[in-house]
């Protein structure tokens, strides 16, 4: 079975973030809601405070498929200020076997570490000139390779369905779609 961890960081953005925890648990994925702050509770960036399954420490990356970023002000800031956190991604994206996915502000983490350089990528308007030599796409969601990315809060269906793409095809994404009422 796929695992996937998502990383939370003060600030986050919550629907970006427990939209794509919702549909991969619905889909039958294992993920983890990581904190990188050290505490088991991380407060969003509208003031919603989430118990984590795990903190940072706790985790094993071996164990992992794919590491999320949901975004988020200052939660994308707070994530990429995670030393530990970016090694990881950088082991994960040189990786043929693994995968990274970043929606709205996060995919600008992508593109400053040189990740999305000739890929289709999106992220929130705002952000698209962080995406380093990217061809920026301002779909709800790409995939590129072993790089997810996603616009904004408004495409979070969108993004969290093309990770189960990813993992379980695009018959079971779109029956999931259809479960919880989503026109794709």
């Amino acid at each position: 079975m796929s695992r996937i961890g998502i990383f939370f960081a003060e600030g986050y953005e919550e629907v970006e973030a427990l939209t794509v925890v919702d549909l991969a648990r619905r889909a039958g994925l294992e993920i983890d809601m990581i904190s990188v702050t050290g505490g088991r509770e991380v407060t969003g960036s509208h003031g919603i405070t989430v118990k984590m399954d795990k903190v940072f420490s706790e985790v094993d990356f071996g164990g992992l498929d794919m590491l999320v970023l949901p975004g988020g002000l200052p939660g994308t800031k707070n994530l990429e200020n995670c030393q530990e956190l970016m090694e990881k991604l950088d082991e994960f994206y040189a990786s043929e076997n693994k995968y990274v996915a970043a929606v709205c502000a996060a995919p600008s983490i992508f593109g400053h570490r040189g990740y999305l350089k000739g890929r289709r990528a999106t992220s929130f308007p705002d952000f698209e000139c962080h995406l380093e030599g990217s061809v920026v796409t301002h779909g709800s969601a790409e995939v590129d390779g072993n790089v997810v990315t996603g616009r904004g809060m408004g495409c979070a269906i969108p993004f969290g369905l093309a990770i189960v793409e990813l993992f379980q095809g695009k018959n079971a994404a779109d029956a999931l779609a259809e479960k919880i009422v989503y026109t794709r």
